[in-house]
């Protein structure tokens, strides 16, 4: 192919879905270069999706220059996903923001439109860190600005900034001590460069990169990692639970005032956007302070995501990937819903649920639980689909519950949360949910149900941890106690449920209610059946089939 001596709409177009394609190639490998056990999500996974938005938008986009750039910075705002992809989304709009202007996109104007990018990328990060993407990228610019000030060709550019990055990246662990410990890149920095390996390919017709077999840090290093976070007096990003995400309406002169009521409460703050318009991206322990910062200052949060990094593990990611597109599930016509005084949306993880939710009276099911959470948009719309003006949100997951409470404010239907955090405590709350009483009465009556219920939940460990049930290897099966944590350790997924039950039932219990998923066997099941006549003859046992992914068996004790 002729080697491009000018970068026009045709070249970005075909570098932006060449860089799609590769990162999800290398997506894998990108997300092994993540320093601690419980990442902001996985790097690879947050940069390839923010792309495949970028992709969308620009598909239905006109090939001119202008409406190019406009799709790939509206896709990459709208859609960013994590920390990365919104690091990612500014720099893809600074790039634009240069190259839509109508001189050709020469090596100049290619180099000015990296230096763009990477001021861009400095100014939406509150804290810059050195020895991350942003690093990654400033020495990219500046190579490519000193070699076109130079005379070089775009290609010749292009190979010089990119030698310029892959050294940056290389010495990121020396900028970074905890990359250092751990034997790692920069996994956003790794990202990036793939996309100058795309613009190469495109310019100069330079083949892509292959995927590594690249591993991730040993668990001696992640011990390592954690131990300097703990002892270094700094904020720990590895500590902050919980990651909020939000696209935002507010005014632009307000935006840096936010930034910084946003760092008194949390860490790995990223917000790109303006003309209004911004994406939001903090990792904090106070859901509640970070959605309520943009409302002090008279902004707007909406499609509010928040997402429990303790709990976000490979598994889970490959679940929730198959499972996009198929969050919300309703009635296909309002007028096929019996008219009720108060009407129930639940979520459910399973069609087993749905169906069971059913049968109890349940009039919407959003899908969705520990591996998919529901956005406020989707409960939203679940709950004006309802054939009542009053509604009760059962979100059956605490992720979700502060999701569920932004609801009422953008409704004008009563909404109220009964704040479940499991579908045993959901199926508790329904026994006493009556279709005809107020949404209040209901409230409440349901949400002292779900108290009385003591639930568990077995699942299998995808990692080699310390509990104060023991030491827990990855493939052991684990049962968990909202509130305890880990509570019983098992080589099968029966000895780690009878453990549970036992630990369960220690003070005492009615009725069993067991909720098997998809990796529950009949075998097993009978097994759980039989010890529980032998050892706890005096208790009910319902079983009843939820469906549910990677929780074999869930259990509610009354």
């Amino acid at each position: 192919m002729p080697v491009l001596e000018v970068f026009g709409a045709e070249a970005l177009r075909d570098t932006v879905i060449t860089f799609r394609d590769t990162m999800k190639r290398h997506a894998a490998g990108i997300n092994l270069l993540n320093v601690y056990p419980v990442p902001d999500g996985d790097t690879g996974t947050n940069m390839s999706r923010t792309l495949d938005a970028v992709v969308t938008e620009l598909e239905g986009a006109d090939h001119a220059l202008e409406p190019t750039c406009e799709a790939i910075s509206y896709g990459s705002l709208m859609g960013a996903r994590g920390n990365s992809g919104v690091i990612l989304s500014q720099i893809l709009r600074g790039l634009v923001t240069t190259l839509r202007t109508a001189t050709p996109g020469s090596a100049t104007k290619v180099a000015a439109a990296l230096k763009a990018a990477s001021v861009a990328s400095y100014e939406a990060v509150l804290k810059p860190i050195e020895g991350t993407i942003l690093t990654v990228v400033r020495e990219t610019a500046d190579a490519a600005q000193r070699a076109a000030s130079d005379g070089a060709t775009l290609a010749a550019m292009l190979h010089v900034a990119r030698a310029a990055g892959r050294t940056a990246l290389a010495n990121t662990p020396e900028q970074l001590p905890v990359l250092k410990d751990a034997g790692v890149v920069d996994a956003g920095g790794a990202g990036f460069m793939l996309l100058m390996d795309a613009a190469l390919h495109v310019v100069d017709g330079e083949p892509l990169p292959e995927p590594s077999e690249a591993t991730g840090p040993s668990q001696e290093q992640l011990e390592a990692v954690s131990h300097r976070a703990s002892t270094s007096g700094e904020v720990d990003v590895s500590e902050l639970r919980y990651e909020v995400m939000f696209l935002l309406n507010i005014e632009d002169a307000k935006s840096k005032e936010f930034m910084q009521a946003w760092g008194k409460i949390g860490d790995s703050i990223v917000v790109v956007g303006g003309d209004g318009l911004y994406n939001c991206h903090v990792h904090t322990n106070d859901i509640g302070a970070a959605i309520e910062a943009p409302l002090e200052l008279g902004g707007k949060p909406f499609k509010i995501r928040v997402t429990d990094l303790f709990e976000e593990m490979e598994e889970e990611h490959a679940q929730r990937e198959a499972q996009m597109g198929q969050a919300a599930k309703r009635p296909s016509a309002v007028s096929a819903l019996p008219a009720v005084e108060c009407a129930v949306v639940a979520i459910s993880s399973g069609a087993g649920l749905e169906e069971l939710f059913a049968q109890m009276g349940v009039q919407g099911v959003v899908t969705g639980g520990q591996t998919l959470n529901p956005s406020t948009a989707e409960l939203l719309d679940a709950v004006e689909h309802m054939n009542s003006q009053q509604v009760i949100i059962l979100p059956n997951n605490k992720n979700i519950i502060p999701v569920a409470n932004q609801v009422n404010a953008l409704t004008k239907k009563e909404v109220r949360v009964v704040p479940t955090c499991s579908m045993p405590e959901a199926l508790a709350a329904l026994v006493s949910y009556d279709p005809e009483a107020d949404v209040d009465s209901n409230c409440a009556a349901m949400s002292d149900a779900a108290k009385s219920v003591a639930t568990g939940e077995v699942t299998q460990a995808v990692r080699d941890t310390n509990t104060d049930a023991g030491a827990v290897k990855n493939g052991d099966w684990i049962g968990l106690v909202r509130g305890d944590g880990v509570v019983a350790i098992g080589s099968t997924m029966v000895v780690a449920a009878t453990q549970l039950l036992d630990q369960l039932l220690s003070g005492n219990g009615e009725l069993l209610t067991v909720i098997t998923g998809t990796l529950a066997t009949a075998r097993a099941t009978e097994e759980i059946i039989a010890y529980m006549a032998d050892k706890h003859p005096d208790v009910e046992v319902e079983v009843h089939p939820g469906g549910q992914p990677l929780y074999p068996f869930l259990f509610g004790v009354e």
